[in-house]
């Protein structure tokens, strides 16, 4: 067979396919299962995978099978996939809506009794078939005749089970849902399904997302009533399940409340964005149609995005690599969402890692700078080697005047934080609820750091008794001691200072830097400090006053860095005591195996970062 006859088989189109596709395209267009149409998986098979007389089947996991060989109206298609969908809505594969269901001695076990399970079967596709009746939905592909006699307000599966079942003891002859006569289209009813009720979030997100869509429908009929397009405000699915954190999800309501969504796969391939990006300061997050998600994707997603905005991950980069940064803002809130239970993970672009399980985003940048070349192979939502994290440092304009965006975004997840607490709305990892607490803090200045950091190393002197003879001697008792208070010698009290001076770190930035030292070092009665220039070479300008630190320091070097060579210079130094610590000022360009053992601590100009995992304490300090 040639190509060119290969290409055009393939470019035939199926006649039964564009029929079934007809039938979901009904589907997609009605006001409720149009809104849960992308919680399922549809699979389009064949007469001998099912039985040619078998339509459909389903199970509980959202899967729906197709029988592309059944000749059937796009009604009757409609009717059929619907007819499935309600399976998973209404509890029909959960195990404590089945008839003999019982509960072990110690409450825990759980199993069924006595279920004849394709009896309970047609009792769940005659109470569908019902259902889809009374909102006359499509057309039936059996005898509407079959379920008149059960319908009752007060007739539900278990009633419509226990009536079949005293009214047949044969066989069934036959049948309201989607497959032939004595088969089942509910598969796996052997193996029901059980929630753990303790657990909030382990519940039917099938029913909860048909309450959703249901009253969503309601919005829509009353609006449209009064004459406002309701679908104009939420056309796609991206933009309802944004609207589902507002009004069902007090955490990031505020936040999704100020986010456009842009739902288009034209816009992400302009931006090269794969799944998912979110533009900080335009206050916009990208999801891209062609990429297809389900529902609970798509609010997985959204969420991630949210929480990037609300947690500022662009503006506490500080000076760290943006992809890997990024990716390590990723691991942490998918962490957060998969144990929030928001949604499902989506396959593609979703970073998780267990080892990261209770780490923060600057613990994880550090572990993944150790393998850079590992981690920057990484694909996240936006695609491989590019965050999904875009803009910052904007204003948001309201009714009060300008203010910061990322303020804004503060102020909404942390108001969010306290209505979602105060009305016990679910479970909020420890992490979470810490970061969000510390996003209104005010940030302890790096000069009140580093004036602690000398609270720790330099108490402040006191006075002590003690029984040694006095210097001048006594006249009338020279031989007996007496008391008095001595305070301890001040040239103990002492610290080293390492100075970069080389690369983007200037001298007036350097002499900023030293100021506070010199302040800090009167205020706590240390006389002098040893310090060290330090750039290719190691020049010690020994001991130094404050006033002589903060106003006569001359600057050397300017050439490559190499801080080892300071350090070692005041740990071999006799006259230097071991144990003094050590402060270190440094652009931050300098060797990665730095080696300092004693107690020491960095000041780096803010924006910049140390090439390794620094032992002592890190200030980023700034004019």
């Amino acid at each position: 067979m040639s190509v060119n006859t290969k290409r055009k088989e393939k470019n035939k189109t199926d006649p039964k396919r564009e029929v079934i596709e007809a039938g979901i395209m009904l589907l997609r267009m009605h006001p409720i299962f149009g809104n849960i149409f992308f919680d399922y998986s549809i699979d389009i098979t064949n007469k001998e995978r099912m039985g040619k007389e078998s339509a459909a089947l389903s199970d509980s996991k959202g899967h729906i099978y197709l029988n592309k060989d059944m000749s059937l109206t796009p009604r009757e298609w409609a009717y059929t996939i619907a007819h499935c969908m309600l399976h998973n809505v209404f509890g029909h594969f959960e195990g404590e809506k089945m008839p003999g269901y019982e509960k072990g001695e110690d409450g825990s076990r759980r199993h069924i009794v006595s279920c004849d399970k394709d009896l309970w079967n047609l009792a769940c596709d005659i109470y569908v078939s019902r259902f889809l009746s009374d909102i006359k939905l499509g057309s039936p592909t059996f005898k509407s005749s079959v379920i008149e006699k059960y319908k009752g307000t007060d007739y539900d599966e278990i009633k419509i089970y226990e009536r079949l079942k005293e009214e047949f003891s044969g066989e069934v002859t036959f049948f309201c849902g989607t497959a032939a006569v004595h088969t089942p289209d509910m598969m796996g009813l052997e193996k029901p399904l059980f929630y753990d009720k303790n657990d909030p979030y382990d519940t039917n997100e099938y029913a909860e997302g048909f309450a959703n869509a249901l009253a969503y429908s309601v919005s829509w009929a009353v609006s449209t009533a009064g004459g406002y397009n309701y679908r104009e405000k939420r056309t796609n699915a991206a933009e309802r399940e944004a609207e589902w954190f507002i009004n069902h999800y007090p955490l990031l309501g505020g936040l999704a409340a100020c986010f456009e969504i842009i739902y288009s796969a034209h816009e992400c391939k302009k931006y090269d964005i794969e799944v998912a990006a979110v533009d900080v300061s335009e206050a916009k997050i990208y999801i891209n149609a062609s990429v297809p998600l389900s529902r609970l994707e798509m609010r997985f997603i959204i969420a991630h995005e949210y929480l990037h905005a609300g947690l500022c991950h662009h503006e506490r980069r500080q000076g760290r690599d943006p992809f890997l940064w990024n990716v390590a803002c990723d691991f942490v809130i998918n962490g957060w969402l998969e144990e929030m239970r928001i949604g499902y993970m989506p396959h593609k672009g979703c970073l998780y890692d267990e080892q990261f399980k209770g780490c923060s985003a600057e613990e994880i940048y550090d572990r993944m700078v150790t393998d850079i070349k590992k981690y920057s192979k990484l694909a996240g939502f936006r695609g491989v080697g590019i965050g999904d994290i875009i803009g910052g440092n904007a204003t948001f304009s309201n009714n009060t005047g300008a203010s910061s965006l990322d303020d804004f975004y503060r102020s909404a997840l942390t108001n969010g934080l306290d209505y979602h607490k105060s009305h016990v709305r679910g479970r909020i990892p420890a992490g979470l609820e810490e970061e969000i607490r510390a996003l209104m803090m005010p940030p302890i200045p790096w000069n009140a750091k580093l004036a602690d950091w000398f609270d720790v190393n330099f108490k402040p002197l006191e006075k002590r008794r003690t029984y040694a003879r006095p210097s001048r001697r006594q006249g009338a008792t020279p031989d007996i001691p007496r008391p008095r208070y001595v305070s301890e010698h001040k040239y103990s009290r002492t610290f080293g200072v390492v100075i970069d001076t080389s690369g983007s770190m200037s001298a007036k930035l350097i002499g900023y830097a030293l100021g506070a030292i010199a302040s800090y070092s009167a205020a706590r009665d240390v006389p002098y400090a040893r310090v060290v220039f330090c750039d290719a070479r190691a020049y010690d300008a020994g001991y130094m006053s404050p006033e002589d630190i903060a106003g006569r320091v001359t600057v050397k070097g300017r050439g490559g860095t190499v801080l080892q060579l300071g350090v070692d210079m005041l740990k071999n130094a006799k006259d230097f005591p071991k144990s003094a610590p050590i402060l270190i000022i440094t652009d931050g360009f300098t060797e990665r195996d730095l080696k300092v053992e004693r107690e020491h601590a960095f000041l780096i100009p803010k924006g910049n970062r140390l090439p390794f995992k620094a032992k002592g304490d890190v200030f980023s300090f700034s004019e």
